[in-house]
């Protein structure tokens, strides 16, 4: 049986083992604003205008905040990566490793999207 490759990303998403939402309800932009700092080629230069990092994006997943964080950060600031890691643990929320979906097959010639054949 062939393995299934591992995801670049895990998503934390701000609902707690218990299924309560997670308050503050911008935490994910605060954590995310945080971690800012670490990026690919080190940290943003004086004067550059101010953005998330790649490797650490607050976004919405099924109505909850989310951050989703690149496993990239890992290998290039392993102390970073602890510490959303255990931002995540303490305070008991969801992490969720990326799934990987197959590319969607080819559309027959001439059909339309979400049309197969009769």
């Amino acid at each position: 049986m062939a393995s299934t490759p591992s995801s670049d990303q895990v998503f934390i998403r701000g609902i707690t083992r218990d299924g309560r939402a997670f308050r503050p309800s911008d935490w994910a932009e605060r954590l995310a604003g945080v971690m800012a700092q670490f990026r690919p080629g080190g940290a943003a230069r004086q004067g550059a205008h101010i953005s998330y990092s790649p490797w650490c994006v607050p976004t919405t997943l099924d109505g909850a905040k989310c951050v989703v964080v690149h496993r990239a950060l890992q290998a290039h600031e392993p102390m970073a990566w602890d510490f959303v890691m255990d931002f995540a643990k303490d305070n008991e929320l969801q992490v969720i490793e990326a799934c990987l979906l197959p590319d969607a097959p080819d559309a027959p010639a001439g059909s339309a999207p979400g049309q197969g054949a009769a």
